[in-house]
């Protein structure tokens, strides 16, 4: 979703030529597996970083086209908001420091970034939803000036028959609204991890991502607020699948956890893509078919909680990723790093486990577990494998952590970073504090301010503690 696009008219001749790329590049993907074509190594890290701008009075700031232009890297590019922008890291190898060496990355970028939006009069904010804003700043006058997003918002308008986006969310509150146009999108700002796999692991990483998508969700939750309601630990998650919502007898809705598991390859999910999901932004792009570009753009308007991605190294050597978007942004640098290694342990370890994960735990359990983690984040219990109904605090805990730092072990990472990183997510576990919690502890303290309580987070935000450590 990162290309821009030429024109935001399509004709019917247009979408079917896009389709028949899909096709072809499908079908050509396919022989890459087969023919063992695509990278044969794993284990690289890497994350996106969304963000919020910022004023004085901790409100959104519609100005992500003057910040980019004046911060001047290719890494940090707009999101669908004016007032919302993505920072990339690079991509790491998996072994010795990659983890401070990402923390280290990131920290960087941001401190560049925020002495840039200081210079304009803003800053910047990682959170999940950002508690002053209000649903009239989501209009299209705040959208990005891209045409990418024009168009997609007129398509998704196009699948829904022109009715507009409906918002119900029952939550500690119950909000209900209804939304002209996909702009609600732009308030799940996320901590999206990367994992490179090898394609003969790929099924089995992937599907041990979906099902550590519930406590990944539990422990990092960071949006409980939106328009002054309180409503789930992880609003983001309902908010985003209802913000861009097609679902329809022919339309499956485009951000989900999924339907099933894999059987055998990754390559599943891309036929899927070719036969389920319409074609929403039928862009002329490459003529080369080895390019992907079409397969490509179509599978990044397709929002899985766990998206298989197709890129190429240097060398123009295809390989396979799992984007985990699961996670919101923050609280804090080292909290994204530890979700991320927490991510990384886990994945490794189910996914190279003796018995499959997927085989111990039906589908729709799972699915109902990740949904269950987060509306109650740490305080939900679900069914873990075996038919185990466990809390979410006890399970991270007493198992969870154990085996991601065996995984990470197993990466070959540097055992102080380790060390580091699993003392942050133990430090929320014993807490029972992740930011959600710390932001309603804020409220019940403070009232509900929602602009005390920004800048009270922004405030321990500049400190660069984790948020466990954060006081009320």
């Amino acid at each position: 979703m990162g290309q821009e696009i030429g024109s935001t008219t399509f004709t019917p001749q247009d979408f079917e030529w896009f389709e028949e790329r899909v096709r072809e590049e499908t079908a050509l993907l396919g022989e890459w597996f087969t023919e063992r074509r695509l990278d044969g190594r794993g284990d690289v890290g890497g994350f996106e970083l969304e963000a919020w701008l910022v004023d004085g009075q901790a409100r959104p700031s519609p100005i992500n086209s003057r910040f980019i232009e004046c911060v001047g890297d290719d890494l940090v590019v707009p999101e669908l908001a004016s007032f919302n922008v993505e920072l990339n890291g690079s991509p790491q190898a998996l072994k010795g420091p990659a983890l401070s060496a990402m923390q280290a990355d990131l920290q960087k970028t941001w401190e560049c970034c925020n002495r840039t939006a200081k210079g304009l009069e803003a800053e910047l904010v990682m959170i999940g939803t950002l508690p002053t804003a209000s649903e009239g700043e989501f209009n299209l006058n705040n959208m990005s000036s891209m045409k990418r997003y024009q168009a997609l918002n007129e398509q998704v308008l196009r699948l829904r028959g022109g009715r507009p986006i409906e918002l119900n969310i029952d939550g500690r509150d119950r909000l209900y609204t209804e939304h002209a146009d996909l702009m609600l999108e732009a308030a799940t700002t996320s901590f999206q991890i990367h994992l490179q796999v090898a394609p003969d692991e790929a099924a089995r990483f992937y599907n041990a991502a979906k099902i550590v998508s519930a406590p990944m969700v539990a422990i990092a939750a960071n949006s409980p607020f939106l328009f002054g309601y309180d409503l789930w630990d992880e609003t983001r998650i309902p908010l985003f699948e209802q913000a861009v919502s097609v679902e329809g007898p022919f339309s499956p809705n485009r951000v989900t956890y999924g339907d099933g598991f894999l059987n055998h390859s990754l390559f599943e999910c891309f036929e899927t893509n070719r036969d389920a999901y319409p074609v929403l932004l039928p862009k002329s792009m490459s003529d080369d078919p080895e390019e992907l570009s079409h397969l490509r753009l179509h599978n990044g308007t397709i929002w899985r909680w766990n998206r298989p991605l197709i890129g190429f190294d240097d060398s123009g050597t295809p390989h396979l990723r799992i984007e985990h978007r699961v996670v919101p942004a923050g609280p804090s640098v080292v909290d994204c790093i530890a979700n991320a290694a927490l991510f990384f342990g886990l994945v490794i370890e189910l996914g190279r486990s003796e018995q499959p994960p997927e085989s111990r735990i039906e589908f729709a359990v799972a699915r109902d577990g990740f949904y269950q983690a987060a509306r109650e984040g740490l305080n939900a219990r679900i069914t873990w494998l075996d038919g185990r109904t466990v809390g979410l605090r006890e399970l991270l805990q007493e198992e969870l952590l154990p085996l991601a730092i065996k995984g990470l072990n197993h990466y070959g990472l540097d055992a102080g970073d380790i060390r580091v990183y699993s003392e942050v997510i133990a430090g929320r576990l014993a807490t029972g504090r992740n930011g959600a919690t710390w932001q309603r502890d804020y409220i019940a303290r403070h009232g509900r301010d929602m602009q005390a309580l920004a800048q009270a987070y922004i405030e321990r935000q500049r400190s660069g503690s984790p948020v466990h450590e954060w006081s009320v």
